[in-house]
């Protein structure tokens, strides 16, 4: 049966949502994958940080595709952005770590903040930036001339670690992703012998590599098939423990299975896309507030 959800006003219509299971509660508290049956000391973990939008708007050139943005993600949560396709989430999700950068048009007003401190002050550097807020595209794209191994290794050439703790970092990574069990035996294939669901696993063990505070994910399994989602959702509730999350998805039902609070994105023709709705996913999913969340989730549009 749906959930019926009503306005305040008792002459106001009364919506009939379809029932989504809600799985994740309003704050902390994980569940357990095959992860957390990782044997070995544990390579140290730098702490979940809290990130947080203040009045952002976003430019192409001329085009403003985002404005007025505040949102706040608390540390050791998953948020999920919800939104019809072109309006915005991929770009505001790029925001977070500075990676819209990359396209010379794009330009930011307002503050990205990571822990209070503002991202995008003079004296940040843009590479630690990227570094403690790590990002998983929408395909896997692990290093296609690369062994398993050498991919999640891949973002510490740089650091002078002994044999013995990249072999255990490997292990490590790969473990809270999920993929150990799997590929233990196969460390030294290249990455490309996996399949979609497991490569998308190896690029979110690479991306732990160099221990992230937050964690972006861009529709991460809108390439995969069922059962490759259920494995890399799992990985999202075992990671949150530990790892601030945001994740753009277009599947509702996934938004209400690993996320703790929920962003509803919505761009009206020819306008800059907003943040319409922003409360924790039970909520949203049985209560929304705004009548365009209503009509977006119960699929009248988008």
């Amino acid at each position: 049966m749906g959930v019926s959800v009503s306005n305040s006003s008792s002459d106001k219509e009364v919506v009939s949502i379809p029932a989504i299971s809600v799985d994740r509660p309003e704050g902390n508290g994980a569940a357990t994958n095959s992860a957390s049956q990782a044997t070995g000391a544990p390579i140290a973990q730098h702490s979940s940080r809290e990130m947080e939008a203040q009045n952002l708007h976003i430019w192409f050139g001329k085009n403003l595709v985002l404005e007025k943005v505040d949102l706040v993600f608390p540390a050791n949560t998953v948020t999920a952005l919800i939104g019809p396709s072109g309006c915005g989430k991929s770009t505001f999700i790029r925001t977070l770590n500075r990676m819209h950068e990359l396209i010379p048009t794009a330009a930011l007003a307002g503050k990205v903040l990571l822990d209070g401190k503002d991202i995008y002050s003079p004296d940040v550097d843009v590479t630690q930036i990227r570094l403690k807020i790590g990002m998983v595209f929408q395909k896997p794209n692990p290093f296609p001339a690369m062994s398993i191994r050498d991919n999640v290794l891949s973002g510490l050439r740089l650091a002078k670690l002994p044999s013995g703790d990249k072999e255990t970092l490997v292990e490590e990574c790969l473990t809270r992703a999920g993929l150990w069990t799997e590929v233990k035996d196969r460390l030294a294939e290249p990455a490309l012998a996996l399949s979609g669901g497991q490569q998308q696993r190896l690029c979110i063990a690479r991306a732990l590599a160099v221990k992230p505070e937050v964690l972006l994910m861009d529709e991460p399994c809108s390439a995969l098939d069922p059962g490759s989602t259920l494995k890399i959702e799992d990985t999202i509730n075992y990671l949150s423990d530990s790892i601030t999350i945001i994740i753009v998805t277009h599947n509702m039902q996934q938004a209400a299975r690993v996320s703790n609070y929920t962003a509803f994105f919505l761009a009206q023709y020819g306008e800059p896309g907003r943040v319409i709705e922003h409360t924790t996913t039970s909520q949203i999913f049985s209560r929304p507030k705004d009548p365009r969340t209503e009509s977006y989730i119960t699929g009248k549009f988008g």
